[in-house]
């Protein structure tokens, strides 16, 4: 294959990735009102092949969002409601004995609610950590073991889980290593007055509900993920972002002092890693075929808020993690 077609190939799968995000977009705006930035690193997260946790109050349609997006997606969908007394069984499934047609008995394992391609993890900060373990699992590996057998989660498979800040009494603050394994935190906050009154006038009328179309479906999907990485990212950029999450670390030479004075751990190299391959997905989705800084710091908070823990000095001043990342990339753009 010449240069020239090998060229004319790359620009029409840009082109076929570009026109499967407008029409999803198009399907989720639909149902969902507002919220453009949540839709769009939702997006990123399934292109990239990562998983999202959502952080918002009650009552702001995360469990809508999700449900609607997996419509707009052909997957299969499954929803976990977590509670204090969920197992990690009632999640990765069982093993049960049965009688065959000889009237022998065998084990026969019964798929949970994990095997699926989105699964909405709802207030997953409700289940002990037992649990949130098997689906630390899930996340990472793919799998799920079960008596000692493995068993693989077909792909694609995202988890996007919910949690409510405002819960601290029978909770289980999730712990670092599962935290670590999600690609974004997204803050989903209140509407504004105009989108808000969009959704009372939506949602209170006798107007049938929409029947979201999907739009693309999961080879497809996997087939984008392996063309976001394809996605060239210079050496300048590439560095930027490395030097952005050593930046998060107060031990660095190179931290600024907002970091040094206010943060206790900073970002594992995990957060390089996906902070470049999300920002390959932003760039995908402008039409570009290349990364720039502008994205790398669009993404850096929703990547570094739940990597980046404060101390309890900048709780003394009244900031918040958002606060200090904010100052760490206007730093680093200045640098």
């Amino acid at each position: 294959m010449s240069e020239s077609s090998m060229n004319d190939a790359a620009a029409a799968r840009v082109a076929e990735f570009r026109d499967v995000t407008q029409r999803l977009r198009g399907e989720i705006e639909q149902v969902i009102v507002g919220q453009d930035h949540v839709v769009e690193h939702l997006l990123i997260t399934l292109f990239v092949g990562g998983h999202c946790l959502v952080t918002g109050m009650p009552g702001t349609a995360k469990t809508l969002l999700v449900r609607t997006l997996a419509d707009a997606l052909g997957l299969q969908f499954n929803r976990i409601q977590f509670t204090p007394d969920l197992m990690p069984t009632d999640i990765t499934g069982t093993d049960i004995i049965e009688d065959d047609e000889n009237g022998q008995r065998q084990w026969r394992f019964v798929p949970g609610p994990i095997f699926t391609n989105v699964l909405l993890a709802d207030e997953i900060n409700r289940t002990p950590p037992k649990t949130q373990a098997a689906l630390l699992e899930a996340m990472q590996e793919y799998s799920a073991t079960v008596r000692g057998q493995r068993h693989d989660i077909a792909k694609p498979f995202f988890v996007l889980a919910t949690q409510n800040p405002l819960e601290l009494e029978g909770t289980y603050p999730l712990p670092e290593a599962q935290l670590d394994r999600f690609l974004f935190n997204i803050l989903l906050d209140y509407l504004p007055l105009e989108d808000e009154l969009a959704v009372v006038e939506r949602f209170t009328s006798d107007t049938p509900a929409i029947k979201v179309k999907a739009c693309t479906n999961a080879g497809q999907i996997l087939a984008f993920q392996q063309l976001v990485r394809q996605v060239p990212v210079s050496e300048s950029v590439a560095r930027y972002a490395v030097e952005l999450v050593r930046g998060t670390r107060p031990k660095d030479p190179a931290a600024p002092d907002e970091v040094k004075r206010y943060v206790k751990f900073g970002a594992s190299v995990r957060a390089a890693l996906f902070i470049t391959l999300a920002a390959k997905a932003r760039a995908l989705m402008a039409g570009r075929y290349h990364v720039t800084i502008d994205d790398i710091d669009a993404l850096a908070a929703p990547v570094l808020r739940h990597r980046v823990m404060v101390n309890y000095y900048a709780e003394a001043d009244g900031l918040t993690i958002d606060d200090v990342l904010s100052k760490l990339v206007s730093s680093r753009a200045a640098a």
